[in-house]
């Protein structure tokens, strides 16, 4: 076989090539054969083989689970979710989905779905393969890896690959009564939402979760401070805190100026202390007298000592 007539197919699907594309480079069956008997390639699905030489990759097996469940087909659920960046176990299966449930596909060592929810079901291109949307793929997650789903939402958001408002309205569109999926990616969106809104980084939820775990004063969500959204206010004192990391904040120089007018003029107005957890250090840690890893005695306007868990990021 003249495997320098498919040299850019090959190289456009993970060193793979299909019987089909043999064809259509004007090579026949006899050709395909031949290659496969004497050892240039090596089948891995049926009219699908592998390039002796290339890197078997888990993008490689994912492709070819693909090309060989034919036209319309993309990876989804957990294969998805790899193909996402977001990190996934090196055990995963491949697996894919079949929008026509009038197809059949058995393909050894693969998982295939048939879905009846159809809905936000068109393929996008990830490493060049097509593969189910972000949000889509994240509905799905749950219903082959329950316990996986959280860690991938937080993954998400921190990340900025979709918002939680955008993960709420996917499961709006999804959730009709026994979608398996939905109940997992509730459960998770849940973990990133205070008094009915919306967390904005790993930062806060890692404060949510300290006030609870440690007994610490009420904390109130995203009040509106001197025409100011804050973070979090603690209920009956003047301490005003604000979970933002050094990617978000101090990388930034509109970002910087804007955190430093904002937290002048709250001083000013409001005799108030803005306390900055960030990823580096907590601004007004004053020392400590907690044994607790992380506890900080921090001292408000009035001169008021509270104890507050810094909620940074490690290193």
């Amino acid at each position: 076989m003249k495997l320098q007539l498919l040299e850019s197919f090959i190289c456009a699907h993970h060193g793979l090539v299909t019987l089909d594309a043999v064809r259509e480079a004007g090579l026949s069956k006899t050709t395909w054969n031949r290659a496969l008997n004497d050892g240039r390639l090596t089948l891995i699905h049926p009219g699908v083989a592998g390039v002796v030489g290339s890197a078997r990759t888990k993008e490689q097996s994912i492709a070819a689970a693909v090309l060989a469940a034919g036209p319309g087909a993309m990876a989804s659920h957990r294969s998805a979710i790899f193909l996402w960046d977001i990190p996934r176990p090196t055990d995963d299966p491949p697996e894919l989905i079949l929008p026509r449930r009038s197809r059949q596909a058995t393909l050894d060592g693969v998982v295939v779905h048939r879905p009846r929810d159809l809905r936000d079901l068109g393929a996008v291109m990830r490493r060049g393969i097509p593969t189910a949307k972000l949000l889509r793929a994240l509905c799905d997650l749950g219903a082959v890896d329950p316990a996986g789903v959280h860690p991938a939402v937080g993954y998400v958001v921190t990340n900025r690959l979709a918002s939680p408002n955008s993960i709420y309205t996917a499961i709006r569109m999804h959730g009709r009564r026994g979608r398996p999926g939905v109940p997992a990616l509730r459960d998770a969106l849940e973990d990133w939402m205070i008094d009915g809104k919306f967390l904005d980084s790993e930062l806060e939820r890692r404060m949510k979760r300290l006030v609870k775990h440690h007994k610490l004063p009420s904390i109130e969500f995203h009040p509106i401070i001197c025409g100011y959204e804050i973070d979090f206010r603690v209920v009956g004192t003047a301490i005003l805190l604000e979970c933002d990391g050094w990617e978000f904040h101090d990388k930034q120089r509109h970002r910087f100026e804007s955190d430093r007018r904002r937290r002048n003029e709250l001083r000013c107005r409001m005799d108030r202390c803005q306390l900055h957890l960030g990823d580096a250090h907590p601004a007004a840690a004053v020392g400590s007298d907690d044994h607790r890893p992380g506890a900080h005695q921090l001292v408000d306007a009035a001169g008021a000592r509270h104890r507050v868990i810094w909620a940074a990021k490690r290193p």
